[in-house]
């Protein structure tokens, strides 16, 4: 694309792709002086109302000097968007900046008109709204603060494009034309305005991919076998009950039908709409395939080939075509290297995957990454026997391959308010965008349970996937803040989202444990300690305890109001008055019944049975209607689902629901261990809804001063593009926050370091401050508690003669402060994960264990509470062993000022603040840092994005 002339070089980071209203896609870029013909076409396609409506009069054509006004832009002061479908414009948008008079102008001017217009075959697909993200995005970070806009009356939609965005506006209404002034500076309503609107795209997006009403199988083989023959028959065998195609250009001329599809050589010769194509060739010809899809209308692929990224640099390389030459017709891609997908959905029944059998249908939506833990999980939920078993199904699976376009993220916007789906279980490879997930987890994770098995391995080649610097832990235990049930293998994750799919969450960590062994009673008690719950002691009914006995044992523990889930133990019995599995399953079922607010599950040792009695005698499948022959439901009768209607509003599957009428369903696991594990999980994900229903407020210090440390920050950041800044600056800027620094004042002399003394007032310390010494205490390069000058000179020989010159030990005064407790503070910007705040105490602790708890920025004075009390050395601050406790609520104060001071200013890119000191009243910061570097262009509060290709 060629450079404008003028005086700025083409902004290339601006360029963008976004998804639409409609789960389409559009690419956002400046308009260049290449465009002029495009510009030209575009505007011949737009109506006669829709001119009028942007220049107020007729204007049926634009004249020359139009398009060389609309084509040259100094990407400054004039700057013009287009969206683009096809590499042709659906919608333009321009912002002028203007004076106070009004007229053309030059920064510093703040304020500027802006002007839209969208052909109208377009219009309603929320291009306007995504244009002005993008444009103030663009005015903001060309230094413009407010926009301006005149509309006529009679536009309305261009009047609620600007009045939904959620910005701080003015109205005015003059010469018949209404005025629209807004400041640009995003809002908690602008924000969420854009990630609501985000959330609607991203999941119509997924939706279409996942509920088409057409179906293209391209790449089917002539003869029996093959890729594409067996998608196109499982698609055929699940009972799709849209129109399928099967494609292939080699089929010969005048062929009909494959296995009863009706057959065709190309896309286009298929009659009608098409709105999914699953793509089976080899990867050379996929890109013939994606013109002839975009040509023809298809809204999204699924790309089985494989040969892309995970092959090497050409694959990658061939990846990246594919993903751009996709998002010009507007598709999106599932893929490539895709296992494919699955809707289980009595209306849908679509099974374009490479699974011979349909799952059976549920309420648990499962996504993986790798196609063989994809296998896994869905052979896991399906099995009957041994394990954990039950016909607790799936509602809709996703496995993404080589997640080129198509992500995690989009798949959890989608099932945030899926009514089929009340469990979302989620395998990870690695999180391309952690900043955005845990955003997504989080709001998720309030309506429904989100489980997930994170992998540590690298990022799947040719994904561009922002680099983090934190370790793999830090990233874990983000996620858990925000909600997810974090778990280590797939088992757990099998084992967890069972259990929250059947039943309600704990109320509390209390649990009751009854059963037929006492030792396997007694294991799942220790196991509960383990885990961090308070079982009771376990009731032993006994080996010869009848199913009558179970049911009132079960009956009585549910009624115990010191009791918030209940542990079955069962094991074989010996002898005519065992029970059955079956009645055994019955009673345990019915007595669930009588208190459906508690959890229950059952432990079951060599009595594989009773698992599929616990199931069969509360099934949780919906019918799944006509059954193709061939399909699993004609070899696997299962009974219906208690199915909600779509119109009842959302719960959560793990959610108490005393009112709810279906049977108990029970889980069933062959382990204590396992059992208690995945029920330890669920108290603590109760324990963080609740929590999440008050989350805390960010506080108001009136001592802070923000523009003044903004000054500051500018200034700094004149003299280079990053720096660590000085004691002394450091000292100022942390002073415009309230949070003071004990000053360290240079002693490169013994007479520097008695006048330093002089100074701060006795008694001081003597610390070294070269790499290798400093905050190591414990190799004697501090000496405290110093009285008076001899006792500095004295200490001053010693350091230097222990440990070198005076300008390899870089010694400096500073006076005591109250004995307490060592801690450490920091906050750092990750590229990746965004502002994180951590804690842990000073020394061997943090360094050796890693006993550091972190928090998103900005904290709340919740967070601020239950981040000093995460770490395993807490007890350390609150009178271990008879220690006075420490300042806790100045502490919590402090953090909260440094999480205000990284959220304020971007620019700040790191803080340490180590030792800080608490005592029993107040705290001392001896030592701080602070590197400042320029803000990223786009941040986390810029405009809506897929992942840069």
């Amino acid at each position: 694309m060629q450079t404008s002339p003028d005086r700025h070089e083409y902004p290339a980071h601006w360029e963008a792709d976004v998804v639409l209203r409609d789960g389409g896609t559009a690419r956002i870029r400046p308009i260049t002086v290449d465009d002029a013909e495009r510009l030209v076409s575009f505007y011949e396609q737009v109506s006669d109302e829709s001119k009028y409506y942007r220049f107020f009069a007729p204007y049926p054509r634009l004249s020359a000097k139009d398009v060389h006004r609309f084509t040259h832009h100094d990407f400054v002061d004039r700057v013009g968007l287009a969206a683009t479908v096809g590499g042709e414009f659906i919608a333009t948008v321009r912002y002028d900046r203007i004076g106070s008079d009004g007229m053309p102008a030059s920064a510093p001017a703040e304020e500027a008109e802006v002007a839209f217009l969208v052909q109208d075959a377009h219009q309603g697909r929320g291009v306007a709204s995504a244009l002005l993200e993008h444009i103030a995005a663009v005015a903001r970070e060309r230094g413009i603060r407010r926009f301006a806009a005149e509309v006529l009356p009679a536009n309305t939609k261009m009047i609620k494009v600007f009045t939904d965005a959620g910005y701080t506006q003015k109205r005015s209404f003059e010469d018949g034309v209404v005025r629209l002034e807004f400041d640009l500076e995003p809002t908690d309503r602008s924000l969420a305005v854009q990630y609501a609107r985000e959330q609607r795209a991203e999941a119509r997006s997924v939706q279409r991919l996942l509920m088409p009403g057409s179906v293209a199988v391209v790449g089917v083989g002539r003869m029996p076998g093959g890729v594409g023959r067996s998608i196109l028959g499982n698609i055929r065998d699940a009972g799709f009950p849209g129109r399928l195609h099967a494609v292939n250009r080699a089929f010969p001329e005048g062929l009909k039908e494959v296995d009863g599809v009706p057959a065709h050589r190309s896309v286009r010769d298929i009659e009608g709409p098409v709105d999914l194509a699953v793509v089976a060739v080899p990867a050379e010809h996929v890109p013939e395939v994606v013109t002839e899809c975009g040509e023809h209308g298809v809204q999204g692929l699924v790309v089985i080939a494989a040969g892309y990224a995970e092959s090497g640099p050409d694959g990658r390389e061939r990846q990246r075509a594919l993903v751009r030459h996709a998002r010009a017709y507007g598709m999106r891609i599932i893929g490539p290297n895709a296992f494919g997908i699955i809707n289980t959905s009595a209306d849908v029944r679509l099974n374009a995957s490479l699974a011979p059998e349909m799952p059976r249908p549920g309420r648990i939506g499962l996504f993986a990454q790798s196609g063989a833990i994809g296998i896994a999980l869905l052979s896991r939920l399906h099995r009957r026997g041994g394990g954990v078993t039950g016909v607790t199904g799936v509602s809709t699976f996703v496995s993404s391959g080589n997640r080129a376009d198509v992500s995690g993220n989009d798949v959890l916007q989608y099932w945030y308010d899926d009514p089929d789906t009340d469990v979302v279980l989620m395998y990870l490879e690695t999180i391309g965008n952690p900043r955005k997930f845990t955003r997504l987890a989080r709001r998720t994770a309030a309506a429904k349970p989100l489980v997930v098995v994170q992998g540590s391995g690298s990022a799947p080649q040719g994904h561009a996937v922002r680099a983090t610097r934190l370790p793999h832990a830090t990233v874990s235990a983000l996620l858990r803040q925000a909600g997810v049930i974090r778990v280590e293998t797939i088992t757990e994750l099998v084992d967890a989202g069972l259990l929250l799919a059947r039943q309600p969450l704990p109320a509390g960590p209390r649990v009751a444990i009854l059963g037929n062994s006492e030792s396997l009673g007694l294991l799942t008690y220790d196991a509960c300690l383990s885990e961090g719950l308070r079982p009771h002691r376990p009731l032993d009914l006994t080996t010869g305890a009848s199913a009558e006995d179970f049911h009132a044992a079960l009956s009585r523990a549910l009624a115990d109001d010191t009791c918030d889930a209940v542990v079955v133990t069962v094991i074989p019995a010996v002898g005519e008055a065992s029970p059955g599995e079956a009645a055994l399953a019955e009673a345990l079922r019915s007595a669930a019944e009588t208190v459906p607010g508690k959890p229950v599950l059952v432990v079951h040792v060599e009595l594989g049975g009773i698992a599929e009695a616990l199931s069969a005698a509360a099934s949780t499948a919906p019918q799944a209607g006509p059954q193709a022959p061939g399909a699993v439901g004609a070899a696997h009768p299962i009974r219906p689902l208690d199915r909600r209607p779509t119109a009842e509003p959302e719960r959560s599957a793990g959610a108490a629901d005393a009112s709810r009428t279906h049977p108990a369903r029970i889980p069933a696991y062959p382990a204590a261990e396992r059992a208690v594990r995945a029920l330890a999980e669920a108290v603590k994900y109760a324990q963080w809804r609740r929590d999440a229903a008050d989350p805390g407020k960010v506080p108001e210090y009136e001592d802070i001063d923000e523009k003044g440390a903004a000054e500051l920050i500018d200034g700094m950041l004149a003299r280079g593009q990053g720096l660590t800044l000085g004691t002394d600056e450091t000292c100022d800027l942390l002073g415009k926050y309230g949070i003071e620094v004990h000053r360290a004042l240079h002693a490169p002399t013994p007479d520097d370091a008695v006048t330093a003394a002089r100074a701060l007032g006795y008694p001081v310390a003597l610390k070294a401050t070269a790499p290798h010494l400093r905050h190591r205490a414990d190799l004697g390069g501090v000496r405290l508690d110093l009285a008076d000058e001899e006792q500095l000179r004295r200490a001053y020989a010693e350091l230097t003669e222990l440990f070198g010159t005076p300008e390899e030990l870089r010694p400096v005064v500073q006076g005591m402060a109250p004995r307490g407790v060592d801690t450490v503070v920091r906050a750092v910007i990750d590229p990746a994960a965004g502002a994180v705040l951590s804690f842990g105490l000073a020394g061997a602790a943090t360094q050796l264990l890693g006993d550091m708890a972190h928090r998103l920025i900005p904290v709340t004075d919740r967070e601020a509470t239950s981040l000093i009390r995460s770490i395993r050395t807490a007890p350390l601050l609150f009178g271990w062993r008879g220690s006075a406790p420490v300042d806790a609520p100045a502490l919590e104060e402090l953090l909260l000022r440094v999480s205000r001071l990284v959220d304020d200013h971007p620019e700040v890119v790191a803080v340490t603040l180590e030792p800080v000191v608490v005592a029993t009243r107040g705290l001392s910061v001896l030592g701080a840092s602070v590197r400042l570097a320029p803000p990223p262009a786009r941040d986390d509060l810029g405009p809506r994005t897929l992942p840069t290709y």
